[in-house]
């Protein structure tokens, strides 16, 4: 087995993409990476190349849906851009609040639930205390590290993390490294 290095340093994204991140996430949402990579650029280019409120809303629900969006995630975009240009949602101050400001904030957009919440705070807030213990990867890795029979519940691994408390995006890192080692990536 190889060995694994640190986890990579945590940057904050500048407060000019955070918007883009979260339009990428809603792509994204139960999609295959391929498929989710091709919409997503078509997303890009129906927005000449700059994803954010105003393209998003003048791009409207028929382009979007047109690009290979379901009117779901079409409606989830559209929802975000109007919370971010109407100030229900502060991206410019997500830096500044607590996780659970952020979290209430975000999770408020059609279609961004915790799971997305939490891996923008991870990600583009280079938050690192985010324990995402209802992520199939995270359970999946801790289960490998610990040679468990059964993969650990959430509620377990929650608990689990609190051993971990301040460091536990991290510890999340190394749960994802380990499934990619155990499938030979």
């Amino acid at each position: 087995m190889r060995a694994i290095g640190p986890p990579p340093a945590r940057r904050s994204a500048p407060v000019s993409d955070r918007f883009s991140y979260l339009a990428r996430s809603i792509t994204y949402q139960l999609l295959a990476t391929k498929a989710a990579n091709t919409i997503h650029q078509r997303v890009i280019d129906l927005c000449d190349g700059l994803v954010s409120p105003e393209s998003i809303n003048a791009a409207g629900h028929a382009n979007l849906r047109g690009v290979g969006l379901s009117n779901a995630k079409a409606a989830a975009m559209l929802d975000l851009a109007e919370r971010s240009r109407d100030g229900r949602i502060r991206l410019a101050q997500h830096g500044r609040m607590s996780d659970h400001e952020v979290l209430t904030d975000v999770v408020a957009v059609r279609g961004i639930g915790p799971w997305t919440a939490q891996m923008y705070l991870m990600h583009t807030l280079a938050r690192h205390d985010v324990w995402p213990a209802g992520d199939l990867g995270v359970r999946h890795g801790w289960t490998l590290i610990h040679g468990l029979e059964e993969m650990i519940s959430e509620g377990d691994l929650r608990a689990e993390g609190d051993a971990f408390t301040g460091v536990r995006s991290d510890v999340a890192w190394y749960c994802w490294q380990a499934v990619h080692l155990s499938r030979g990536q």
